[in-house]
């Protein structure tokens, strides 16, 4: 009966957050010029993909009572490894992709072996990967951005009677399958019990270690697919790329249900969370917004995320 209740109580989420979106989306339609023009659309969903997948990351490692500040660095480190497998060492793109990605694994496992199997608090462990890991960035380019060229910006162009990109479609399809694994299989609802009460999910049976080191290799996994996503929007690695995209992805995840307690959360809910944050950075951008003023719109966003599931707590 109680896993009927918060099913339904998430699907009523997931409903009000996307009338939510549906009011920005007219909201800047009215006080925006040409917000619903096939450009802006597109540029919206060509900005999606590197965020979408870093936030699916983000969303498991919450429900399972943990958190993620690495995300943005992973992304970087990922993006840096394809930039010089492919420009330097003149691997295949395929090869040199697939390094970028397994470079935010390894990241993800060193991430998951400290943190659930020598239980140092995985906060301290993630933000010292965050500086490590920029720090890696910044080392593997020389500092400098590299430029990969127009074969890796195929990913982020739109596909000819499609109108959305490759990178896109490969977001969608993590998207939905990253859902059921969470609502469908046993991995995802021993992430759920872990992150409800690991304390009870350990007399009951589960071995929370596995669990635990496992959800933070699939978010540096997908930490690494979000930097190819990220070296093909930008055409090269950028060692200064995905700064503060770890609050973004966290944000995105809270306005979509996740519990920063844990043991809650919603991967279609969380995909709504971004296109919220995507429609609001690109709608104060056409009404002329600075950037300063929009980091504070964006700030407080975050708090009123944090709020909000502060009552759904108490709720």
């Amino acid at each position: 009966m109680n896993r009927v209740l918060q099913k339904l109580s998430l699907a009523f989420e997931e409903l009000f957050i996307f009338l939510a979106l549906l009011f920005l989306v007219a909201f800047f339609a009215v006080t925006a010029d040409n917000f619903l023009s096939t450009g802006t659309m597109a540029a919206i969903l060509t900005q999606l993909p590197a965020l979408t997948v870093v936030t699916i990351g983000m969303t498991l490692v919450l429900i399972s009572g943990g958190i993620d500040l690495s995300v943005g660095s992973v992304v970087a480190v990922s993006a840096a490894v394809v930039g010089v497998a492919f420009t330097v060492y003149e691997l295949p793109l395929a090869l040199a992709a697939a390094l970028g990605i397994l470079a935010g694994g390894c990241a993800g496992l060193v991430n998951g072996l400290l943190g659930s199997y020598l239980r140092l608090p995985i906060f301290i462990v993630t933000l010292g990967m965050l500086e490590a890991g920029r720090g890696m960035a910044y080392m593997i380019t020389g500092s400098q951005t590299m430029y990969i060229g127009p074969d890796i910006q195929a990913l982020s162009l739109p596909i000819s009677g499609l109108g959305v990109s490759p990178s896109f479609l490969i977001a969608l399809s993590m998207v939905i399958l990253a859902q059921m694994v969470l609502t469908r299989t046993v991995f995802g609802r021993y992430l759920i019990a872990i992150g409800a009460n690991e304390q009870a999910a350990k007399i009951s049976g589960i071995r929370t270690e596995p669990y635990l080191a496992a959800v933070l290799v699939i978010s540096g996994l997908l930490a690494g697919l979000g930097g190819l996503m990220n070296a093909a929007y930008l055409g090269a690695s950028d060692p200064n790329a995905a700064i503060g995209l770890e609050l973004s992805a966290i944000a995105a995840a809270v306005i979509g249900g996740t519990s920063l307690m844990g043991g809650r959360g919603s991967i279609i809910g969380a995909f709504i969370g971004v296109l919220i944050i995507s429609v609001l950075q690109t709608g104060l951008a056409q009404l002329g917004v600075s950037e300063p003023f929009k980091r504070l719109i964006t700030g407080l966003v975050i708090i009123l995320a944090v709020l909000l599931d502060r009552w759904r707590s108490r709720q």
